[in-house]
């Protein structure tokens, strides 16, 4: 496999490639209209935070929020005259009328609080993946996004490239025939970690208490901060949840999954969406060094019954499945199986892809594109606020479900028995006391 790089790939992403439908019912009229550009506030502004904040710098950046000074120090430096705050509340209380976008680049565990409170404001929103930390969180941010009638992107950068919405055309148009069965695979693992004992003091200019947001509280320790929270379980979601919405990304809209959440489609009565999980291990406070998880979805109008397995940390497909295509075993990637051929990538972002067998497809130039083609994933999602493009692709309509489904694999493994989701109430049908698993109490002062 090629190896990718996150700066080239993120490059490569803003730079896309032209071709747009007209939107023309954004809600917001704001200043952009005089002087074509937003006023946008970044919420968590070290880190890829840093990264957001560049690829919407063409814009009017107002505000920058971040509770770690030392780490959000670039850009506070880059804009020395805009104001600044540790906490988005007073940020969105003071601001609000001079802003017109949020984008949140924050640990999981506050993207639901910080974005519904700015959409609740009127204001679009551009949210890192996964959307949130929990399944309820996810539902939420699609609702309030649809209540709204606000423009949104979920930050799964691979959705505005050429290769995938390729992949995802030639799908939809039934080149490698009826889909029943798919893989997604991903190289890294988590790793077990007890809650250390320590308690030293936060950093000058951290303000632990405000990081921690809705999270039950605990002391401060920096094994926790600055990319680590990843792998611990109050903050992050692990490997599936980090990488899960960007490798099932192509998989999650070929097979047209998000059309289980709209209540008009036609079904199989009672369907639900079955998740059962495994892993090497259940650690009380982080993640598995590795998981298995096989997702069963049921009919969507004339689509059929599919199964979706996600591997992560080591175990992959049976390797007879890619050699039987004449595919050698690849670190990360996405194979969806026909019965005329598969489409299989082996990008992590799935920006890239291979009609297999090789041979059956070569020459094979496919039908004519239908899909919008990308300024960038950012780009769209500015255009779009002003009115002025397509509906963003990973808007919350899709980046809801796929956030939903990714993490429905961590709530099977917590239940330790295969669970059975209904995506039109957002309940586990088959075990209520599972229910519990798909939001936690906020601490006190935090609400949705």
């Amino acid at each position: 496999m090629e190896k990718v790089r996150r700066r080239g790939f993120v490059k490569s992403v803003a730079l896309g490639t032209v071709g747009l439908l007209v939107l023309r019912n954004a809600k917001s009229a704001y200043s952009y209209q005089a002087n074509e550009k937003l006023n946008i506030a970044c919420v968590g502004v070290g880190g890829h935070g840093w990264s957001n904040l560049r690829a919407v710098s063409s814009e009017n950046i107002v505000t920058l929020c971040d509770v770690d000074e030392q780490h959000a120090s670039q850009a506070f430096n880059r804009y020395p005259d805009v104001p600044k705050f540790a906490d988005f509340r007073e940020m969105l209380d003071k601001m609000h009328k001079q802003i017109d976008a949020v984008v949140v680049t924050t640990p999981d565990h506050t993207h639901a609080v910080i974005s519904v409170a700015a959409m609740k404001l009127s204001k679009h929103v551009y949210c890192e993946k996964p959307l949130t930390r929990t399944v309820y969180e996810a539902r939420v941010m699609r609702e309030t996004a649809a209540k709204q009638k606000v423009v949104t992107q979920m930050g799964n950068q691979g959705s505005a490239t050429e290769g995938l919405r390729r992949a995802v055309e030639l799908a939809w148009t039934g080149v490698i025939g009826e889909i029943r069965e798919a893989h997604v695979w991903f190289g890294g693992g988590n790793h077990p970690v007890d809650r250390p004992l320590e308690e030293p003091q936060p950093p000058a200019g951290f303000n632990w208490d405000l990081w921690l947001g809705p999270a039950p509280y605990r002391p401060f320790h920096p094994t926790y901060i600055r990319g680590a929270w990843r792998n611990w379980r109050p903050f992050g979601t692990g490997v599936l949840g980090d990488f899960g919405c960007h490798t099932s990304n192509l998989a999650f809209r070929a097979l047209r999954l998000d059309m289980l959440w709209d209540p008009k489609v036609k079904r199989p009565k009672g369907a639900v969406i079955r998740v059962s999980a495994e892993a090497s291990e259940i650690h009380p406070e982080t993640y598995s060094r590795w998981v298995i998880v096989r997702y069963e979805f049921p009919a969507r109008e004339n689509l059929p019954p599919v199964k979706l397995t996600w591997y992560n940390g080591g175990p992959r497909p049976p390797e007879e499945i890619l050699r039987d295509l004449g595919q050698p075993m690849t670190d990360a990637g996405c194979l969806l199986l026909g019965t005329r051929g598969a489409i299989f990538s082996d990008c992590p972002w799935n920006t890239r892809f291979t009609l297999l067998p090789r041979k059956q497809f070569e020459g094979f130039q496919g039908p004519r594109p239908t899909l919008p083609r990308s300024p960038g994933h950012h780009a769209e999602w500015i255009l779009a606020c002003k009115g002025k493009g397509a509906k963003p692709f990973s808007s919350f309509d899709i980046g809801g479900p796929l956030t939903e489904v990714i993490l429905l694999g961590n709530v099977a493994l917590l239940v330790g028995h295969p669970i059975e989701y209904d995506p039109l109430t957002g309940r586990i049908v088959n075990c209520a006391e599972a229910n519990r698993f798909l939001h936690r109490e906020y601490r006190a002062g935090w609400t949705l």
